[in-house]
């Protein structure tokens, strides 16, 4: 599977949830998440999703410069067109063309932020580490808050989490 396929598989899965997830439920602030919602976190990753997708032109990306467009993360149906959006733009990018990533490393306004050297297949490669991150945190909110939906049990689960679990389960 190239960087590309793991972006289509990782926006399935998403969907997959996202159309379980009542509108109401998906922006309701939760406790664990300390007053965030779902939809907050499927926002935060379809942004660096979108950023990645807008600067490639201009062969720099800029994480920190994020729309953060609040539909996506009220309304899951948007965010599912979202979603749609972005796979179908995956698939025209070139993996191995390069890119630089304008890094973010203070809080500070006035600090300078250094230019990396990158590739689009290493930038959707981050992107869908971030997006495995923050399905994971979606995962503990969705046990505590409404432990009676039903999903995918290796959501937020790295592949190579679930490739250790198959090995020790074969051994054992």
């Amino acid at each position: 599977m190239n960087c590309k396929e793991a972006t289509l598989t990782m926006a399935s899965q998403i969907k997959d949830l996202l159309q379980e997830i009542d509108a109401a439920d998906y922006a309701r602030p939760l406790d664990i998440f300390k007053g965030a919602t779902l939809g907050q976190h499927v926002r935060h990753i379809i942004d660096f999703y979108r950023c990645l997708l807008r600067d490639t032109g201009m062969g720099i990306v800029d994480y920190a410069n994020r729309e953060r467009e609040t539909d996506v993360e009220t309304d899951p149906g948007y965010a599912i067109h979202a979603l749609i959006e972005i796979t179908g733009k995956v698939e025209t990018l070139q993996e191995q063309q390069s890119i630089q990533v304008l890094a973010d490393f203070s809080s500070q306004p006035d600090e300078s932020r250094p230019l990396v050297l990158s590739s689009i297949g290493r930038e959707l490669m981050f992107a869908y580490d971030h997006a495995v991150h923050h399905l994971a945190m979606i995962r503990i909110g969705l046990r505590t808050a409404f432990p009676e939906l039903v999903f995918d049990e290796n959501l937020g689960v790295a592949p190579s989490t679930l490739k250790y679990r198959a090995h020790i389960n074969a051994e054992g």
